[in-house]
């Protein structure tokens, strides 16, 4: 007769923080907004290789969302990590300024070999 083992209880490992936590607030679908949108969301793959999250909020449905982080003008992004916070206003086409405004660190490295840059 075969004696049942006890089962082993599994760990489980708790989904990994993003590194970097954006909130990106928008009025509609406005042209601007989706300029505002992929702009920031092409800058993330560039420099943040995976390590982020981006929340959009749509204050035209969710308008008492916007006292929360004091949103006066829209699109406006919201860097709430790493800390400290950090606001930017507009649709984020100025790819360098808003990189600088966000301490992003440079081009990943893979980013960079994929388009034939060397490192430094």
């Amino acid at each position: 007769m075969k004696v049942p083992r006890p089962r082993r209880k599994r760990k489980t490992v708790p989904p990994a923080q993003p590194d970097w936590s954006m909130r990106l607030y928008i009025a509609g679908h406005t042209p601007r907004s989706v300029a505002a949108f992929r702009n920031l969301e092409q800058l993330c793959k560039d420099h943040l290789a995976g390590r982020y999250r981006i929340e959009v909020i749509d204050l035209t449905k969710h308008p008492q969302l916007a006292q929360d982080d004091q949103i006066v003008a829209v699109p406006a992004l919201v860097r709430t990590l790493p800390s400290p916070t950090r606001k930017i206003i507009g649709d984020l086409s100025n790819t360098e300024r808003v990189r600088l405004s966000l301490d992003l660190p440079p081009h990943n490295s893979s980013f960079a070999r994929r388009n034939g840059e060397k490192n430094v």
